[in-house]
């Protein structure tokens, strides 16, 4: 949801509109290969771990690629966890090198995880996941996906803001 209206947001065309939603739909499809006992792991990873479950990314783009009706979606489903700044993985791609719809890919996932609760981690206050996206531009996300996808999220916050006051 957070990857077609951001894309909206951009202004971008219907067609690239669908893909971004494709693509954040099936961004993590990588992990069903991954072994449970990490994917599932309660607590931190250790580093090895955190490498198994950085291959998710390289594999979901590989299992795409297989699927004609798909294949388009590969590359960005592999570059998802890049970064603006270069520093991200599988390829350390950087700015415009990132797939538009990968860069959307990236913030939404990331939005979505810091609000969410998992079994790494605790859930953000949407407060606090705002902060943390605005820390991250420019290096972890492009400027402008980011300031599309604040525009989309910081209404959100003001009105759950109101209704608990």
């Amino acid at each position: 949801m957070w990857c077609g209206r951001v894309a909206k947001n951009l202004g971008l065309s219907a067609e690239l509109q669908e893909t971004a939603s494709l693509s954040g739909a099936l961004h993590d499809v990588g992990k069903i290969a991954l072994p449970p006992e990490v994917l599932l792991k309660a607590g931190p990873l250790d580093a090895a771990e955190w490498d198994v479950m950085r291959a998710h990314a390289e594999l979901g783009g590989q299992m795409l690629a297989r699927i004609p009706a798909l294949a388009d979606l590969a590359p960005i489903v592999r570059a998802h966890h890049e970064r603006f700044d270069g520093a991200g993985y599988p390829d350390g791609l950087s700015g415009e090198e990132i797939p538009l719809p990968a860069r959307i890919v990236s913030i939404a996932d990331a939005f979505d995880a810091m609000i969410g609760t998992g079994p790494h981690r605790g859930a953000l206050s949407v407060r606090t996941a705002l902060e943390e996206l605005r820390g991250g531009i420019g290096t972890c996300w492009d400027p402008a996906v980011a300031a599309a996808m604040i525009a989309i999220v910081q209404p959100v916050s003001i009105a759950r803001t109101l209704r608990q006051a």
